[in-house]
């Protein structure tokens, strides 16, 4: 919500075009550069915070490859003066997972709660999708249309057909990897629900009613005999001697 509140204000959700326009960004607001430094600062600490949490073997290289991603894209973007197309990004993405989150708070109350998954299934697509176009946008068009075209240190200009080609490559691994694991994961779930549906089919074909033992006047029911008609027969009376 915080990058959602800094495009707002900077007029960049909005204005596409000022996303690449007057690059190199190297002047940057104080509440632009304090988001950056927050996040580099909260993704550096979350590494030693595996070993003070105790977090399972099986879990660290988990959350290893997702703490050096956002490392990654973070530092890039800050590094390379794209904070702009960096912040876009790290909305979009912050959003998608809100709104996993959310998908298992209501899940944790009531299982029967699937939809919002599906909710969120939607948007994580969709979400990686704008990434792409915003960076092909950006990136692609945007600055390679741009008039300052080099690499110059001392004013922070990276706008080079090599960085371009890097930094679009490394977005379209990191959105293609996401949604690798994304189906991988749709696929184990999908699995499993077959897996249980047909395990609540069988446990409900061994829940049939037994069918009644019939004899020559009729069935037993209860341990009563009765006759075709449902109505048990009358007992005969024994004439006393």
């Amino acid at each position: 919500m915080w990058s959602l509140y800094i495009l707002i204000t900077e007029g960049y959700l909005f204005h596409p075009s000022n996303l690449w326009e007057n690059y190199p960004h190297v002047h940057l607001r104080f509440q632009v550069k304090f988001f950056y430094l927050t996040q580099l600062a909260y993704w550096l600490h979350a590494l030693p915070e595996l070993y003070f949490q105790k977090v399972r073997k099986e879990e660290i290289p988990r959350q290893l490859q997702y703490i050096s991603l956002y490392l990654l894209h973070v530092s890039a973007a800050y590094l390379l003066n794209l904070s702009r197309v960096g912040l876009v990004l790290l909305c979009l993405q912050y959003l998608s997972e809100l709104g996993f989150h959310i998908a298992r708070m209501f899940y944790f109350t009531d299982e029967s709660h699937q939809k919002m998954f599906d909710l969120w299934a939607v948007s994580f697509v969709f979400t990686r999708m704008v990434t792409l176009t915003l960076m092909f946008l950006a990136v692609g068009f945007g600055l390679a249309r741009a008039e300052n075209q080099g690499l110059d240190w001392d004013l922070g200009n990276f706008n080079t057909v090599l960085i371009r080609m890097t930094v679009l490559l490394l977005v379209c691994l990191t959105q293609s990897w996401l949604l690798w694991k994304f189906i991988r994961f749709q696929l184990r779930r999908w699995r499993e629900f077959r897996h249980e549906q047909a395990a609540r089919k069988k446990a409900a074909a061994k829940q049939t009613p037994r069918p009644l033992k019939r004899d020559s006047l009729g069935h037993h029911e209860n341990g009563v005999i009765k006759a075709e008609n449902g109505a048990s027969p009358r007992p005969k009376k024994i004439k006393a001697p």
